[in-house]
Formats: structure tokens, sequence, C-alpha cells
């Protein structure tokens, strides 16, 4: 397709105006503080999205930590990744499985409260600059924990520590205190035709 006469140079002329534009409303953008992320929603992607993130702060040289609150049974393509940064990166995976499998309220409970005593001491610890808190809506979701305490405990974590927290519907009360809210819109899922969690793709 050929140009037409000026195009190149109009779309040259506002894309300097719109780079101007956006010079200028990131100048504005110069506060650095530890973000707390929520990934929420029924849609596939909340855990990866924020294995993404993790992944990304490690390639920077920063520590991280995570505490898995549920997949304990499974033997998920992450955990495997991540042993292999070292001691950049402290893992634990405390879950029991989902509630309908352990089908044991108790164990789900005391499963609920070692991973959150744990993540609580992982979130106070200066040495990781991020922790990732991976399904913690779910116990939530059922009432393990008090969110009230969850709430405190993330308020009052050390300035620049980033924490995200995954899992379908998170509390209003932790909507409202973070930094960052993405929710997952399921449009379409092969398991709904039929097709089993696969391995690379859910785990």
């Amino acid at each position: 397709m050929t140009e037409a006469p000026n195009e190149g140079a109009r779309h040259t002329e506002k894309m300097k105006k719109k780079k101007a534009a956006r010079d200028k409303i990131m100048a504005t953008k110069t506060e650095e503080k530890g973000l707390l992320i929520v990934h929420t929603g029924k849609g596939k992607g909340k855990s990866t999205a924020a294995f993404g993130m993790v992944f990304r702060a490690l390639g920077q040289g920063m520590n991280v930590a995570v505490v898995q609150f549920v997949k304990g049974a499974w033997q998920t393509g992450e955990a495997e990744a991540l042993k292999k940064f070292g001691d950049q990166v402290d893992i634990h995976i405390m879950g029991q499985g989902f509630t309908w499998e352990t089908q044991d309220k108790a164990a789900d409970i005391a499963a609920a409260k070692a991973a959150w005593e744990k993540a609580s001491e992982l979130i106070a610890d200066d040495s990781h600059d991020m922790v990732l808190l991976d399904e913690l809506n779910i116990v939530l979701r059922y009432d393990y924990l008090a969110v009230d305490e969850i709430v405190a405990v993330l308020q009052s974590r050390p300035a620049m520590k980033h924490v995200i927290v995954t899992g379908r519907n998170a509390k209003d009360e932790l909507i409202e205190i973070a930094d960052l809210v993405t929710e997952m819109t399921l449009v379409k899922h092969p398991f709904r035709d039929g097709i089993k969690a696969q391995k690379g793709i859910e785990f």
C-alpha cells in the first residue's frame, strides 16, 4: 500500500504531541513505595501473572519469598523453576490442597494459620523485597483467617516491601487497602469442553 502524501509527516507530528503529553504526565510520578497488589476474579491467570512479577523481580536481582496457601498437594512448574534461583528465593508450599479435596475443615484452618504465621514473618523480614501470598484469598473466603489481622499486618509492612495476593473473591477490606487490583474475567476455558488441567498450563 502506498502511503498518502504528507501522511508520514502527520503521523510524526501526532506522535510528537502524544509523547510530549506523556512526558508531562510521567514527570509528576516521582514517588516510590512498596505496593500491595491483588489479583482476583473468576478468570484464569491470577497466580500466573503474580509469578510473572516474581520472575521479573528475580531478574532485577531482588530477593523474593513465596507462600502457597492451597496448592501444596500439586507439584507445580513454578515451584520447580524457583528452586533454580537458590538463596534469592524463599518458597514455602504450605497448603493441604483445595478444601473439597481435603474435606477436613480443622486441618485446613490449621494449615492456613501456619501459612499465615510464616507469611507474617516473611513480610516483616527486610531481607525480602517482594512476598507473594498465593491463594490467600481462598482461605479468607472460607473465613479460615481473620481478615482484620491480615489487613493490619499488610498495612504495617516495611515501606518498600511489595506484597502480591492472589485468589478469587478478594475481600472488600483487602481491595480497599491495595495499591493495584486486577480482576481476571473468564471469557472461555477449555475445562468446560472436557479438557483437563495440563502440565505447563495449569501447574
